[in-house]
């Protein structure tokens, strides 16, 4: 099947349907940006490893309780989301609410939805018209009629329905050059119920030429929307180039270290296998493996190998974009991985036992342009945390720092392995994200599972392109469970820093242990502020 997908990815590319870049000088301010050159970019290898030319901020728009309105003020963490509008427009007798209302050039990345009744009409404003260019007649994304989109592009939640409860997500980028303004029609009679959205969205400056999504737009482009869609529920391999291979027999304590080609490369892919005799110690051993990376004289990576596979505990099967994992050992990277000079890979054996190990490196030149950035990804942890589960006692509520980064760089995704001690659902906490100089979180979520792409706890295992959920081990939500994501269009570029805040809110009170991963490039001299990201000391080669 691998040989297959290659062959497929080769002839898109000879065949004009991926127009995608080949190095960070791709893309620039000249140029006009459009749904092809969208879909391009979130298929692109070696653009997510640059920093964005034309610059752009990528900010959220979402129905958060509106009585947040500060963390020194009461109700930071109401707890009300399906309600939270821009405002009510009334229009040719129509009242409809206004959930996204922006001007100036954009493109709309990503817009999650979920409610308990889907009566009523989308409607999607573009560049000042009264007309609407989209119209959905449900509150229901897998109802956007547009040729070539699949499961890789739009996704039904695990909680849907056709009718009545449960939600989607879309990812088939909207651009629009003047303005955007998303409105919802409930029917005339029906008491309205809470509709709860994010859409993510990115906004450029004044002189950035954008064509304006159409349906016409869509027509032109139904054939690449339709591969585009097909490469993302199919990765292989991003770009043949040398391999670098070891086998070793890892004693406790020992290490396995590749020594990579010097000057201007980067790593496409990576496999690790893992052979772990006792299929009983394999937990122990994936979270006793940990992988390092070490690029230009700087270790970047170190994450136990379960948790860097998205899995998290247990490194259960993973099936995304970025990364895959067979459940039983094998865990394939395709993050791209630039460096200039010198690249290391490591895996150290941190088990009292010893494990056959295997890596396999795909190694191939890429010039370094100022664009350029270095692949990060590190994971912190911490047991014991209070998991409060009434938002209007403030004093009793906390929110924990998921990741804090200073310097230039692109978030790129995360890993949310955990245990919860309570005994029902742990994740009514919204995330908030600060960027650079925000006196607001440019992200305000609305509840856990829907910042990972789903709706209505308690959460089933379920796999995405852009991650899912690969381990729920109870109904009720008690014990193990991981939710992972990444980001492709819809990618938080900072100049200056970036946090990350999770409010630990539940359904009762508690206690939960967190251990969180984080994906993401940065300038040489970008590095993470906080002092809980765990370290792992030389072993011996």
């Amino acid at each position: 099947m691998k040989s297959n997908l290659r062959l497929l990815f080769f002839i898109m590319i000879c065949s004009g349907l991926l127009s995608g870049l080949t190095n960070c000088k791709g893309n620039t301010s000249e140029n006009r940006i459009t749904l092809e050159t969208l879909l391009d970019e979130m298929v692109s290898v070696e653009e997510q490893a640059c920093f964005p030319d034309p610059y752009y901020v990528c900010l959220q728009e979402s129905s958060y309780d509106r009585n947040s309105v500060s963390p020194d003020m009461p109700g930071w963490f109401a707890n009300n989301d399906g309600f939270g509008i821009i405002a009510v427009d009334t229009t040719e007798g129509r009242v409809e609410r206004v959930m996204f209302n922006e001007t100036g050039p954009g493109v709309i990345t990503r817009i999650w939805i979920t409610t308990l009744d889907k009566r009523g009409i989308w409607r999607f404003y573009l560049d000042g018209s009264k007309t609407p260019e989209l119209t959905i007649p449900a509150y229901d994304l897998m109802l956007l009629n547009i040729s070539g989109l699949g499961r890789g592009l739009i996704q039904p939640h695990t909680s849907y329905t056709p009718e009545g409860k449960g939600g989607s997500t879309s990812f088939l980028p909207v651009p629009y050059a003047k303005a955007c303004k998303i409105t919802f029609e409930d029917p005339a009679g029906v008491m309205p119920t809470p509709k709860y959205y994010q859409i993510n969205y990115r906004k450029y400056r004044e002189n950035v030429t954008i064509e304006t999504f159409s349906l016409n737009v869509a027509a032109r482009a139904a054939k690449k929307i339709s591969e585009v869609n097909r490469l993302l529920l199919n990765p292989g391999i991003r770009k043949s180039g040398e391999i670098y291979e070891k086998t070793k027999r890892l004693e406790a304590s020992d290490s396995l270290t590749l020594v990579l080609p010097e000057g201007e490369n980067a790593i496409y892919e990576v496999v690790f296998d893992i052979h772990v005799a006792d299929p009983d110690l394999y937990e122990q051993f994936m979270q006793s493996i940990i992988f390092m990376a070490e690029f230009d004289n700087k270790q970047t990576v170190r994450v136990p190998l379960s948790d860097y596979s998205g899995g998290g505990m247990g490194a259960p099967y993973v099936d995304s974009w970025y990364l895959s994992s067979d459940g039983n050992g094998k865990v394939v990277s395709r993050w791209l991985m630039p460096y200039k000079k010198t690249a290391k890979i490591k895996l150290s054996n941190r088990s009292h036992l010893p494990v056959e190990a295997t890596v396999q490196i795909n190694v191939s030149p890429l010039k370094w342009h100022k664009r350029s950035l270095y692949f990060h990804a590190f994971r912190k942890r911490e047991k014991g945390i209070y998991l409060h589960n009434k938002p209007e006692e403030e004093d009793r509520c906390i929110e924990w720092n998921f990741a804090a980064i200073e310097g230039r760089g692109l978030y790129k995704g995360d890993v949310l392995s955990l245990y919860n001690h309570a005994p029902r659902w742990y994740g009514e906490g919204d995330e908030k994200i600060w960027v650079d100089d925000d006196a607001f979180p440019s992200h305000f979520g609305t509840g856990t599972e829907d910042y990972y792409n789903s709706s209505w706890a308690p959460v089933i295992p379920f796999h995405t392109p852009f991650g899912g959920a690969p381990r729920a081990d109870s109904e009720n939500s008690h014990g193990y469970n991981t939710f992972f994501r990444t980001r492709n269009l819809d990618g938080i570029p900072f100049r200056k820093r970036f946090r990350f805040d999770l409010e630990i809110l539940g359904w009762d009170s508690g206690y939960v242990d967190y251990a969180t991963t984080i994906y993401w490039y940065g300038d040489y001299e970008s590095t993470m502020t906080q002092n809980k990201y765990e370290y792992y000391e030389k072993d011996k080669d």
